[in-house]
């Protein structure tokens, strides 16, 4: 609001003089004359009633006090008018009420401040200009807050102080009641911190003192006095000396052990010799004033040796004082002998311990990164944006960086808002210390910062803390370049960015000097103790600033690679889907497998529906350290790890095999060096054949499920949301080797067009706090311990919704699971958390087995968070908070009726309520361990399929060997009445079956199939080659062939126990697979089910040999281009070749059969890589080419055509050594063995008598692979 115009300007009066005053204008004067005695003179309410009653008194210093104020207006306004439009405001009602930055302009009209706020430089095309304010400022100006100088000026009345900044300062100032004509108020951006004032324009003196007369004493000129620096005899001699000179160098001021002081440095105007004054206190307001290129006479100045480096410099004393420089004052040389030629003064090799902690000397690391020198300059410009205030960093112009954290900004950085032009006085410019800094002027304590003119950008202040700064104290700690500080920075602020939501910015960036250390701190550390070389020499602040030979941290620099990288999640995702992208290649994916020309379009496509690739820290460049907060997800019951915007589905197991369930690291910031990042890639394609992988027009759709895994011993907890019993994880509180060791129901999935699908129901929920990451301990509640026996996996059920379970209503399906647990004990009052960790006695834990009521508990909504901590076995601790009522969980049960029970022997039916949460427990007694025997036996492979075993729901573990998709064992169509959420969800096509080929852990390799359905692979994550994974509740079956597979059910349930190796390949256990070596006739003494076989035999013939040109789509024979199948019409034009061999072994002890396919082939018959391709071109004109030895009496044979020359060159390559050779195979036994009954019956001749003899049924094996005998 602008001030009212009148059209006849009113006369300036005094408080007394309101007969010829209007009503306004007695108001105001009895306002000022109360702001007066109130600010100013400190009266009380009885003065001011006077004062309203304007009555003055003689010698009221009050009225003395207004009427100096008035000429101050006058002189500020040029006419003798009252300011009605301004009222005037105390230093407290300024920072109790402005909340937001102004500007007051006494003496500007309207269009001045216009043309004032307008932006000619055209850095800032969206700029938000300081709000006017028409408010009169008035106080004392000092350089004393609570009586101490600190080197900070400030204004000061009868109701506050508040900082100041100034462009411009005479030392006639001090203590001198101003008005202030043209000001800033700034607010600090944090509430709980005090503002300061920007002084745009010099203040006029209210009470202006008596002109004083300056005597400036005789003076030595600086050549002189570095002569009597230099002379130790005679400057023992000298008690005060007074020195003018040209100001040629300035430094910041500086702090130290809690003294503080700066440096000027004097020149003779004739050479570049200058000597250096150390001014303190009470002379620090000199800072102010003193400016590079003036001359100045510094008086009563004593000559005193710096301990820590032994140099001496000139240093003010009590009654020192600064005064202009007139040339006619200096006195003759001095003249000592003794001094003639000495050096000014020389760089101390002791080190300066105030500013950072000694470290040891030690030898210097070598390194290949050449060594680069910095430039000195000097530079002006305008502040753009500040890019970090605590850590120093500020940009200038829209193109450089500027990086003030060498020096101490002891003024909490006041001033340096965007938009404030500054001056640079030998700064260093480093070009390219990082990647993403170009340009960086790095200021050290030799270069010199000045403000031009503030900003009027109205941007509120940030306050740069002086104590309690992690980034200065790392910085001091280490002695950083300024490439490590910069990266010191970079991560430091992703970290923030991330988890500021989660954790307040006080305990993330605390410092270990106040109290333990912060999260940041704890994360920071150990990778600077590898970035920095041991043996680093601590910072000199003494030779950075007074050696003639400058050296300070910014001088020199090498170019640097962050050490690692903990990008958000986000980028993380789309890092990995823009690499999924870029390599994704089904022609290379597929070019590893050595069948893969022989693969008809079905299977070729079965094997591209799903896949993995397995990414490690060192996957990265730089290296990748995952940083997240640890939650369960409520709507899709998987763990995952979460910052500010996205979470990342993991897997935590432990290293010797147990199952995870520790509840207590629910809300912990973890950190992970050594991990697994998933890919799984769901492909749907239609690829007629091998020969068009390369074309991507086939693919149909494709998503990637990201999601990973880590054991929790490679855990650092940076931070827990509250304190914890001793008792925990044994999880590494402190990293101590730093970076270099190394949720929904369809988790997080990607479309072809690399959109993410995100099934949970907001992305914003991921930040809520779930109800288990409260703390408990700040509220009673009741509590009731139970052992789980049985656990089922998630699936869709129909349950009645929460709102319907009191009253009619239909059921729906809703993502749940269950779990069948004895009550251990009876309920008790807990205080929370703290509560289950106590250490449990026998009686607590209830009577005899058979006598503990049995539960089943069911989980759905909020409460499938719990779905990765619950596991058979476990003890746990059900915790209802705020409640007191010990029978609360017999009313929480239902009736048996109620629901879809799976389980009807338990005696209760528990949904379990969002609001409650459980706590492992992790002290199980012996009875406990047998109780959870009973319930749930786990079962060896061999056990499971022995001949004798009778069970039909089966628990087991085993490690996955391979991993194959095939048709649905049920053969089951889609159900079109799924809800939406369940088709979302699906990752493969509802016709298919995923085959998980298991091998036990240790013993034989006796192997056991798994047979899951396509609609349970949305929960079912870990499933990779080489994983060890634990069974529950399968169903085990026999075929038809008497072969023993499992099932998944809707009742099982698995748990990953371990993932695979590090670098397994795909569809492979790492390192050798474990071979069961034996003799022929041992198998069949004993044959054994599905086992990898190693037999060393000698091939005694080829039985049968069959090669055909097939279409790989409905594989029919191809012959000359002509299909022998019409009836459907196939629009294929591709084929294949098939190739398969019946070939005869011996090993002395018995024979048997084996069939060998397409690659085999091959190898069997010895021919090299061009060979073959010559007799597979000739196939492929025939269409069927087949053999068969006509002794064998296996299967039809074959007519041959005798001109039939392919056929002819295999036959005699058949019967030729180079095929009948010694070789070791692979192999195992063949799952559909023949019939029985159908043995040889062979004709024996011995002495010229006949006889016929039934021969056993030979055995028959399947080829895995095949290798020359050494």
């Amino acid at each position: 609001m602008e001030p009212p115009s009148s059209s006849s300007s009113p006369r300036l009066l005094s408080p007394a003089e309101g007969d010829g005053a209007s009503a306004p204008q007695r108001q105001w004067l009895r306002e000022a004359r109360g702001f007066v005695r109130r600010a100013l003179l400190g009266c009380g309410p009885s003065e001011e009633r006077a004062a309203a009653e304007e009555e003055e008194e003689a010698g009221d210093p009050a009225v003395t006090t207004w009427r100096r104020l008035q000429r101050a207006l006058w002189q500020c306004g040029g006419a003798r008018e009252l300011p009605l439009g301004y009222r005037m405001i105390s230093v407290s009602e300024l920072q109790s009420q402005q909340r937001q930055p102004c500007c007051s302009h006494l003496t500007w009209s309207s269009d001045e401040f216009r043309k004032w706020a307008c932006d000619t430089t055209g850095l800032f095309p969206e700029q938000r200009i300081l709000q006017r304010a028409h408010l009169i400022l008035v106080g004392y100006l000092t350089d004393r807050k609570d009586g101490v100088t600190d080197g900070g000026l400030y204004v000061r009345d009868n109701t506050g102080v508040l900082p100041c900044e100034v462009l411009h300062f005479k030392l006639e100032w001090l203590e001198k009641l101003m008005l202030f004509p043209s000001w800033t108020y700034i607010p600090a951006k944090s509430p709980n911190r005090a503002g300061y004032l920007e002084i745009l324009a010099d203040p006029v003196e209210v009470i202006p003192g008596p002109e004083k007369r300056i005597d400036i004493p005789p003076v030595f000129d600086p050549g002189q006095a570095a002569k009597l620096l230099s002379a130790r005899a005679q400057c023992k001699k000298v008690a005060e000396v007074n020195v003018a000179g040209e100001l040629s160098r300035l430094s910041t001021v500086l702090s130290i052990h809690h003294k503080v002081f700066f440096f000027l440095f004097l020149k003779n105007f004739s050479s570049d010799v200058d000597v250096p004054v150390l001014v303190q206190s009470p002379h620090l307001v000199w800072r102010h004033v003193l400016q590079p290129g003036h001359g100045y006479v510094v008086t009563a100045l004593k000559i005193s040796s710096l301990k820590a480096s032994g140099l001496r410099v000139f240093v003010t004393s009590s009654s020192s004082r600064l005064l202009p420089y007139c040339p006619e004052d200096v006195t003759e040389p001095f003249q000592d002998s003794t001094a003639e030629g000495s050096s000014v003064m020389s760089a101390s090799p002791v080190t300066c311990r105030q500013l950072s902690s000694p470290l040891e000397l030690g030898e210097e690391d070598k390194t290949l990164v050449p060594v680069k020198k910095s430039k000195v300059i000097s530079y002006m410009g305008t502040i753009t944006q500040v890019l970090n205030a605590q850590a120093g960093l500020y940009e200038l112009d829209n193109k450089f960086i500027l990086c003030l954290a060498y020096q101490q900004q002891l003024n909490a950085g006041r001033g340096l808002r965007p938009g404030v032009s500054v001056e640079l006085r030998d700064v260093h410019l480093l070009q390219k210390p990082l990647t993403a800094f170009p340009f960086v002027l790095g200021a050290c304590l030799r270069s010199t910062l000045a403000l031009k003119s503030f900003s009027k950008q109205s941007v509120l202040h940030q306050p740069v803390a002086s104590s309690g700064n992690l980034y200065v104290q790392l910085l001091l700690q280490y002695n950083l370049t300024l490439p490590e500080y910069l990266c010191l920075v970079s991560l430091l602020e992703t970290l923030e960015r991330r988890f500021c939501c989660f954790i307040r910015r006080q305990e993330l960036l605390l410092c270990s000097g106040l109290s333990a250390a912060g999260a940041a701190e704890k994360f920071i550390v150990p990778i600077l103790n590898l970035l920095v070389p041991t043996g680093k020499q601590a910072r000199d602040i003494h030779r950075e600033i007074l050696a003639e030979r400058h050296n300070c941290p910014l001088q020199q620099y090498q170019i640097l690679e962050p050490p690692c990288q903990i990008p958000p999640f986000s980028l993380l995702f789309t890092m990995v889907e823009k690499r999924c992208l870029e390599s994704f290649s089904p022609s290379q994916q597929m070019s590893s497998a050595p069948e893969i020309q022989h693969v008809d379009a079905q299977e070729l496509n079965r094997k591209l529906a799903w896949s993995n690739c397995m990414l490690s820290a060192e996957s990265f460049n730089p290296p990748l350290v995952l940083l997240g907060v640890l939650r369960a997800s409520s709507s899709s019951g998987f763990l995952q790890l979460r910052d500010s915007v996205k979470a990342l589905p993991c897997m935590i197991f432990h290293r010797d095999g147990r199952p995870f369930a520790d509840t207590s690291l629910i809300g912990c910031l973890l950190q992970i060096e050594r991990f697994q990042l998933v890919v799984e890639q769901f492909l749907q394609s239609d690829f007629p054949s091998w020969q068009e992988l390369k074309s991507l027009e086939y693919v149909k759709e494709r998503k990637t499920r990201l999601y990973v895994q880590f054991c929790v011993e490679d855990v650092t907890i940076l931070h827990s949301p509250h304190k914890r019993a001793p008792e925990v994880p044994k999880v590494r509180k402190e990293s101590s080797s730093g970076a270099q060791d190394n949720g929904s129901s369809v988790a997080e999935l990607r479309s072809t067009d690399g959109n993410l699908i995100n099934t949970e129901k907001d992305e914003a929920a991921a930040n809520t706090p779930e109800p288990s990451e409260s703390i408990a301990g700040d509220a009673r509640g009741v509590s009731r311990l139970f052992l789980v026996t049985q656990k089922e996996g998630l699936m869709w059920r129909n349950y009645p919704q929460a709102s319907e379970r009191q009253g009619q209503g239909g059921e729906a399906p809703q993502l749940c699971f269950q779990v069948t647990a004895l009550w251990m004990g009876k309920p008790e009052h807990c205080e929370g958390e703290v509560e289950g960790q106590k250490e449990l006695s026998a009686s607590a834990l209830g009577g005899p087995i058979e006598a503990r009521p049995k539960v089943l508990l069911l989980f759905l909504g909020k409460s499938l968070q719990w779905f990765p901590f619950l596991h058979p076995g476990g003890l746990y601790r059900f915790i209802i908070p705020q409640c007191l009522d010990l029978e609360v969980f017999d009313k929480l049960c239902l009736p048996e009726g109620s629901g879809n029970l799976s389980n009807m022997d338990c005696s209760f039916f528990l949904p379990v309520p969002d609001t409650g949460y459980l706590h492992h427990v992790n002290w199980i007694s012996q009875m406990v361990s047998e109780a959870s025997e009973m319930e749930q036996n786990v079962f060896s492979i061999a056990e499971i399929l022995s001949p004798s075993f009778t069970g039909s729901l089966v628990s087991f573990s085993g490690v996955i060997a391979e991993r194959t998709l095939c048709e649905s064992v049920t053969g089951k169509k889609p159900i079109a009445s799924r809800s939406t959420k369940q088709q979302k969800g699906n990752l493969l096509p509802w016709d298919y079956s995923v085959k998980l080929s298991l091998l036990p852990a240790s013993g034989p390799p006796i192997g056991l199939d798994v047979y899951v359905e396509a609609t349970f692979l949305p929960y079912l994550w870990g499933m990779l080659p080489g994983a060890k994974v634990l069974f529950h509740n399968l169903q085990r079956k026999i075929s038809r062939f008497k072969n023993v597979y499992c099932t998944y059910t809707a009742s099982s349930c698995t748990c990953v126990l371990s993932p695979p190796p590090p670098k397994s390949p795909s569809g492979l256990v790492d390192g050798p697979s474990p071979l069961l070596a034996v003799y022929l006739s041992q198998i069949q003494l004993q044959p054994p089910r599905w086992c990898l076989l190693q037999l060393t035999c000698h091939l005694t013939c080829v039985l049968k040999l069959c090669l055909r040109w097939t279409c790989s789509l409905c594989g029919s024979i191809v012959q000359e281009g002509r299909r022998n199948q019409h009836n459907p019409p196939c629009s294929s034009h591709t084929g294949v070749i098939k190739a398969s061999a019946r070939i005869l072994v011996e090993d002395g002890t018995g024979e048997a059969a084996v069939h060998c396919r397409n690659q085999q082939v091959c190898e069997v018959l010895a021919l090299s890589p061009k060979e073959w391709d010559v007799v597979q071109a000739h196939v492929r004109s025939k269409g069927c080419v087949s053999i068969q030895h006509h002794n064998s009496g296996i299967g039809p044979e074959c007519a041959e055509e005798p001109e039939d020359l392919l056929s002819w060159y295999l036959r005699s390559l058949c019967r030729s050594p180079l095929v009948c050779r010694p070789l070791v195979l692979t192999a195992r036994l063949d799952r559909k063995p023949p019939e029985a009954g159908s043995g040889q019956t062979r004709r024996f001749f011995s002495n010229d008598v006949e006889f016929m003899c039934q021969m056993k049924t030979q055995l028959n094996l399947t080829c895995l692979s095949i290798r020359e005998a050494t």
